[in-house]
């Protein structure tokens, strides 16, 4: 496997170069390390970091359903926890870096009133998608975007400022599906999915997500919208805030992971090879939004 060296160690250097204390470093045979790090009294981050160098396919479905019933207990005890793959480390480390920042509220923050909402482009969406989602870009109907204007370049950290010369700065990005269809009485009911989100890299729109969705709501006019939380990084707290309700639980889903070249594919698309290994995740929520109809 094309793997960078000690890679617990990277992470754990990485949280003491943002002045975090690591209280705790525990390993496992290489295949599981905790960190348990803490800036202050109230916020705790652990990550549960999975190494695939001596994965056994087995062994390790048992090891992390243990992990995940230990995550939902740190979670509910108000302990950020987020399971960290190393063949995502290695290909998308400053994406991984920038979900932690936020989550420990030392990314850069800028208020979504001083952004507009609007839709835009398939290619726009696409290429933001890839260097800011941690699962880059899959197809979508519709794409809406926030853009900070001109005038309020000052509120951006010296890496984003630019010499001028452009108007706006692209500084989230939702994507949302062609709709589902149900029969009702009266007029049929229109449900869709809420793709992706993300904000850019080092950034937190505060209130992003609430501006983009009503955005898809003013233009669209859903009857409701759904979406998958990703139980590795989440439990969805941030969607209840906006009025969504948990309505079930995805299993967890196999995929092949190539070791020369760390990426994923589904069981169906995979190819033979030894330097194939079957993997899986943690599963994810099922979260929905409901519009009243006026």
């Amino acid at each position: 496997m094309n793997t960078a060296p000690d890679f617990t160690e990277q992470i754990r250097s990485w949280l003491l170069s943002i002045d975090f204390q690591c209280e705790r470093v525990q390993s496992d045979i290489e295949t599981f390390a905790r960190l348990q790090v803490s800036k202050d009294r109230h916020l705790i981050l652990e990550l549960k970091i999975v190494s695939v160098k001596n994965w056994n396919f087995e062994n390790s479905y048992e090891e992390l359903n243990l992990n995940k019933i230990r995550q939902t207990e740190l979670r509910r005890n108000g302990i950020h926890s987020v399971t960290i793959w190393e063949d995502l480390w290695i290909k998308k480390e400053n994406i991984i870096k920038s979900r932690i920042s936020s989550l420990i509220g030392i990314s850069h923050r800028i208020p979504a009133r001083l952004t507009k909402a609007v839709r835009i482009d398939k290619e726009t969406a696409s290429n933001f998608l890839e260097t800011n989602h941690l699962q880059g870009s899959v197809l979508s109907k519709y794409q809406f975007g926030l853009y900070l204007p001109k005038q309020y370049f000052r509120v951006l950290p010296a890496d984003y400022r630019s010499d001028g010369s452009e108007e706006n700065l692209l500084v989230a990005v939702a994507t949302f599906s062609r709709p589902r269809i149900f029969p009702r009485p009266g007029e049929p009911f229109r449900s869709y999915e809420l793709i992706r989100f993300s904000n850019l890299l080092d950034i937190t729109v505060v209130g992003g997500m609430d501006k983009l969705l009503n955005a898809f709501k003013k233009d669209v006019n859903p009857d409701d919208i759904m979406t998958y939380v990703d139980l590795e990084w989440s439990d969805g707290k941030s969607y209840a805030k906006l009025e969504f309700e948990e309505i079930s639980e995805k299993p967890p889903i196999s995929f092949m992971l190539d070791t020369q070249s760390n990426d994923r594919f589904s069981l169906r698309n995979a190819m033979n090879g030894d330097h194939f290994i079957r993997i899986f995740n943690s599963g994810s929520l099922k979260f929905v939004k409901t519009f009243e109809k006026k």
